[in-house]
């Protein structure tokens, strides 16, 4: 009976990485408004080291169409405008020898259907991610019956994980929709 604990908790604990992995992915997703997570994963040349850009700047949002990122060091200007370019994020920052701002463009419609359809994309990924845990733990759980577990009590734990995928896929379902509203918001 521990085993099958142990394999059901091992499931909900993988079932809710990757809920909290979709929940990251949407957050990306920029829906239209400015937000410093934006410039996550941007990263700057600091002394030599690949740095985000978050650890070598302050980065403020005064409204909903603009960023503000200042440096604590004047000579980061160029680096940081650079990693911006560079980025997929497709900002031209303005670079005025104190700040860099950037002004976040209204979404087109086509853009945000683009953008509705990569966070349906992300969610799929981890509906799937948590569908391959309830094929792990099922598996797991079959071969329990071979040594010493009753069928009833195997029954009852793929029930239970059958459960607990219902639940995250309802999870991802209902972050889907939330993010899809708010990038069709306009």
């Amino acid at each position: 009976m521990e085993d099958l604990n142990f394999y059901i908790e091992s499931a909900k604990d993988h079932m809710e990485k990757s809920l909290s992995h979709v929940k990251h992915a949407l957050g990306k997703i920029r829906a239209g408004r400015a937000h410093p997570s934006m410039l996550e994963g941007i990263m700057v040349d600091y002394y030599g080291n690949p740095t985000p850009i978050s650890q070598v700047a302050s980065i403020n949002t005064p409204d909903a169409k603009s960023v503000m990122i200042k440096p604590w060091e004047k000579k980061l200007l160029k680096e940081i405008e650079t990693a911006i370019i560079n980025s997929d994020l497709g900002l031209n920052p303005q670079n005025d020898g104190e700040l860099i701002r950037l002004n976040i463009p209204a979404l087109t419609e086509e853009r945000r259907k683009e953008l509705v359809k990569q966070a349906r994309h992300e969610s799929e990924h981890g509906k799937v991610s948590i569908r391959n845990v309830r094929k792990d733990a099922n598996e797991h759980i079959k071969q329990l019956l071979k040594e010493h577990v009753s069928e009833d009590a195997v029954k009852d734990a793929e029930q239970e994980i059958q459960d607990l995928t219902n639940e995250s896929i309802k999870n991802v379902d209902t972050l889907l929709d939330e993010k899809e509203k708010e990038i069709m918001h306009v």
